[in-house]
């Protein structure tokens, strides 16, 4: 803001050397053109004074002359000829000379010249128009200091006050409404950011209760392993059925303690993976265009071959968002797993519905890892000490069987290819 005030200090600054500038520069003209029309009147004055008579002069070669006339000093001059040899002449100045023969009056000189040059009219003319000029540029400058840039600068400072984790103070929208749909988004992301913090912190508050639940109830066959496994070892069974029957025991109880791991494992699942998928209907072309925008610059930075093969634009099922993401998640997985020379994106249709497949080269994984590629927290060996969680294709299943999709992988000779089936 501090400097949008020095550009309207600036502006005025400038209008008011140019205001100044002008005035000495007319004043010099009014100067200049003062001394030239003189001269004319003198001129012509000294012809007529050598002819000691008054005959009407050629003005033709003169500038600032336009007319002269004469009135007789005689008592036979009517009022009405001193009337209209005083008579102003629209837009012309006049100087008036007494023309004498010798010592004797004969009349008086009226010379008619135009000293537009000279008027100060003009003077304050070109000031009233270079003021009205500086205000209107100063007042656009005002008003979008005042009506654009000030409000722009109060919701710049939203995003820090959201990652500090300030989420309750609401965005005022401004009357003028020239952020109205940012001012909403910036809103609505705090509206999420504030719901998933309580969600968080609920699920949190619910991890901790189930973690101290089960582990409660897993001290009961817990001990009652060690029980058994103590028995055994200082040999109190002394009979072989007695034995197997404290073996089938630990193995019970052992299976208990299995299942309230899968519990406590499906139970983080299902939290990790509450997303909202809103289904309705989008055309193929605005995800795919968002696709190319996303992706096509990125991957020409990072030296990728990215094509997408021609597609007829169907209506689909599904939440675009979500379908942007699923994609987007294959192409970042590309990135990071791929040997990043191709991805390419090629379409098909069967049984009424779009297949989107993506194709990226570079090194495929084995059978046995292949077949766990979409299961939460799973990471195969080709991740190395890549950065990961392992729910990355996880999430892509769980949102298209959302959207009553599916996706399936395929190992290829030169890369991985991942299709996605839109109903």
């Amino acid at each position: 803001m501090k400097k949008f005030d020095k550009v309207i200090a600036i502006v005025i600054a400038v209008y008011l050397v140019s205001s100044i500038g002008i005035f000495f520069l007319v004043k010099g003209l009014n100067s200049n053109s003062s001394s030239e029309y003189k001269v004319e009147i003198n001129k012509i004055y000294l012809g007529l004074v050598d002819e000691g008579i008054f005959t009407e002069p050629d003005l033709t070669y003169y500038k600032f002359i336009k007319s002269v006339s004469f009135l007789p000093q005689s008592g036979q001059t009517s009022k009405d000829d001193v009337d209209k040899f005083y008579k102003n002449t629209n837009g012309l100045e006049y100087e008036i000379k007494p023309l004498y023969d010798g010592e004797k009056i004969l009349g008086y000189l009226r010379f008619n010249y135009a000293a537009s040059n000279s008027d100060h009219s003009i003077t304050l003319k070109v000031e009233f128009i270079l003021f009205i000029f500086a205000a209107i540029i100063v007042w656009v400058l005002l008003y979008v200091r005042n009506s654009i840039l000030k409000p722009f600068n109060i919701l710049s400072k939203m995003p820090y006050e959201l990652s500090k984790g300030n989420l309750k103070e609401d965005i005022k929208e401004n009357k003028n409404r020239y952020f109205g749909e940012f001012a909403w988004g910036i809103n609505v992301l705090r509206e999420n950011l504030d719901h998933h913090k309580i969600k968080e912190l609920k699920l949190e508050k619910e991890k901790k209760l189930l973690l101290l639940s089960i582990s409660h109830d897993i001290k009961t066959p817990l001990n009652t392993i060690k029980l058994y496994a103590k028995a055994l070892e200082e040999k109190v069974y002394d009979t072989n059925e007695r034995k197997i029957l404290a073996a089938k025991q630990i193995q019970e109880k052992s299976l208990e303690i299995e299942n309230f791991l899968k519990e406590i494992i499906k139970t983080s699942s299902e939290n990790v993976l509450e997303l909202e998928v809103k289904n309705s209907e989008f055309y193929l072309n605005d995800l795919i265009d968002k696709v190319i925008l996303t992706y096509k610059e990125k991957c020409t930075l990072k030296m990728v071959d990215f094509s997408v093969e021609d597609y007829n634009n169907k209506l689909v099922k599904g939440d675009l968002d979500r379908a942007f993401e699923v994609i987007g998640n294959i192409i970042e997985n590309s990135f990071k797993y791929g040997d990043g020379k191709e991805i390419k994106i090629s379409f098909y249709e069967e049984d009424y519905c779009q297949l989107i497949k993506i194709f990226n080269s570079g090194e495929t994984i084995s059978q046995n890892e292949f077949n766990h590629i979409f299961d939460s927290f799973y990471r195969a060996s080709n991740t190395k000490d890549k950065p990961g969680n392992g729910l990355g294709l996880y999430m892509c299943k769980y949102i298209m069987e959302k959207m009553d999709g599916e996706i399936f992988a395929e190992c290829e000779k030169q890369g991985m290819s991942f299709t996605l089936v839109l109903r």
